[in-house]
C-alpha cells in the first residue's frame, strides 16, 4: 500500500496570458489538473479589470502579445502599484530578454518550449515564496493519517497526542516509507550534533516510546533493523 499526500490548491487563482489558443489550454489544463483555478486571457484587453475585481495570486505572461509586449504591461501594472507575483513565459529567450523580464518586475522566467512539469514546481516555488500557497498536505499510509496543517495525528480514527520531536520524526519516517533510516541519520536531523560522539541511547528511547504511541494490533510500523537503523513500513 503507497502513501497519499493530498494538497488544497482550489482556492488559489491563477491568471494565464497568452495570444496561442493551444498554449493557453495547455497551461490551463495542467494548472487545473494540480486543483488551481485558472482564468485565461488571449490578450491583456481584460486583465486590468480582472486583477481590480477578483484576487489573482499569480499571473503567467507571455511577452509577443497581439498589442503589446507583456513586459511593458508587467510594466505598467507595476507602476500602478500591482504587486501580484509573475511569471514570464516567453519564446524571448536571450540573455537580455531574460535580464528585461525581471527588470521590469517579473519574478521569473521560463522560455518557450517548456516542460509542463518544471512550469507546474515553478509556480508552487514562487506561490510558496509569496506567502499565496498555505500548504495543507495530508499524508495517509494505512490506518494512519497526518494533518500537516494542525500537526495532527489519526491513527486508526483515533487522535494520538506526540511530542514535537515525535511528530517531527513520525512524518521524517512517513515521507521515507520501506527506506532504511540511518541512526546516526536521525541523530544529526533531529539532535542537530554531528560530534562524534553520538547518543544512540536518546535514538532508541525515542524510537520506543513513538512506537508505543503509534504501532496497534494491526500493525508494527517501525522496524528495527540491525547494525543499520530503522525502518517504517
Amino acid at each position: 500500500m503507497g502513501i497519499s499526500k493530498t494538497s488544497n490548491n482550489h482556492n488559489i487563482e491563477i491568471v494565464v496570458v497568452e495570444d496561442e489558443q493551444d498554449i493557453l489550454e495547455l497551461i490551463e489544463y495542467h494548472l487545473s489538473k494540480e486543483g488551481y483555478c485558472v482564468t485565461g486571457f488571449l490578450s491583456i484587453e481584460r486583465v486590468e479589470q480582472f486583477l481590480d475585481e477578483e484576487n489573482p495570486s499569480l499571473i503567467i505572461m507571455d511577452r509577443n502579445l497581439p498589442s503589446i509586449d507583456g513586459s511593458e504591461f508587467v510594466k505598467i501594472l507595476r507602476k500602478k502599484g500591482y504587486d501580484i507575483p509573475v511569471i514570464f513565459l516567453s519564446a524571448k529567450n536571450s540573455d537580455n530578454d531574460i535580464e528585461e523580464g525581471f527588470e521590469v518586475g517579473g519574478d521569473d522566467y521560463i522560455t518557450k518550449p517548456f516542460n509542463p512539469k518544471e512550469l507546474l514546481l515553478r509556480v508552487k516555488a514562487l506561490l510558496k515564496r509569496s506567502g499565496a500557497l498555505d500548504i495543507k498536505e495530508k499524508y495517509i499510509y494505512k490506518d494512519i493519517e497526518i494533518d500537516c496543517s494542525s500537526k495532527s495525528v489519526t491513527i486508526d480514527k483515533k487522535e494520538v497526542s506526540l511530542t514535537n520531536l515525535e511528530y517531527d520524526m513520525f512524518l521524517y519516517f512517513m515521507k521515507n516509507i520501506s527506506k532504511i533510516i540511518d541512526r546516526d541519520m536521525l541523530y544529526e536531523i533531529f539532535w542537530h550534533d554531528k560530534s562524534e560522539s553520538l547518543n544512540y541511547n536518546a535514538i532508541n528511547v525515542a524510537i520506543t516510546r513513538l512506537k508505543k504511541k503509534i504501532d496497534n494490533d494491526k500493525y508494527s510500523y517501525i522496524k528495527s533493523i540491525w547494525g543499520s537503523g530503522y525502518k517504517f513500513e
